[in-house]
């Protein structure tokens, strides 16, 4: 009958060295970090994030307004370009401001869009053409590209600090080994030093 506690066999090892216990601690610690630091940082992080952009995104929408305006033309200053010939392209557009003037400038639209063609352009409070504000699902794709980035790179500290020390303390144990092996292989080999 088994009287001893499972890993009691294993402690009481006369092999097992300080060095091995060492190392089994730093896996469990490195564990913690893995598994429960680093995604708490990445937690965090994206947090943060989250809460950095639906600014940047609030502000956008209070300083922005969308304009139906009229293409009018290609710009003729643009030469074509990748972004050109990709989903959007840079027009001439016309529209009538608050005011009542023609106002003409040049907007990003979607590629393919022909002169005389309505489309949505947003200006700025200044009267100048801008990209469109953060939508929310803009500010949720870069909350979480930063919390995984996050996590990704605690956890990689985490296991680089591990592989360095892992590292040493190999070289301590093959120093010790030789030390050790150069005071016993005489007595082993019954020859002399």
């Amino acid at each position: 009958m088994k009287t001893q506690a499972p890993g009691r066999r294993r402690r009481d090892n006369p092999l097992r060295r300080r060095s091995d216990v060492v190392e089994a601690w730093a896996v469990a610690v490195v564990a913690v970090l893995v598994f429960v630091a680093a995604p708490s940082a990445g937690v965090a992080a994206g947090w943060w994030a989250h809460d950095d952009a639906r600014a940047t995104a609030a502000a956008q929408h209070a300083d922005r307004h969308r304009i139906r305006a009229e293409v009018t033309g290609r710009d003729p200053g643009s030469l074509p370009t990748v972004q050109s010939t990709g989903r959007k392209q840079r027009v001439t557009v016309r529209w009538t401001g608050p005011d009542g003037t023609r106002r003409t400038d040049t907007a990003l639209v979607p590629a393919g869009t022909h002169p005389g063609e309505r489309v949505d352009v947003w200006l700025d409070s200044a009267g100048r053409s801008v990209p469109p504000p953060t939508t929310e699902a803009t500010v949720w794709q870069h909350t979480v590209t930063i919390g995984v980035c996050a996590t990704a790179a605690a956890a990689g500290l985490a296991l680089l600090g591990h592989a360095l020390f892992r590292r040493a303390s190999i070289a301590r144990r093959l120093t010790e080994w030789e030390r050790e092996w150069a005071r016993i292989e005489p007595q082993w080999s019954r020859r002399d030093a």
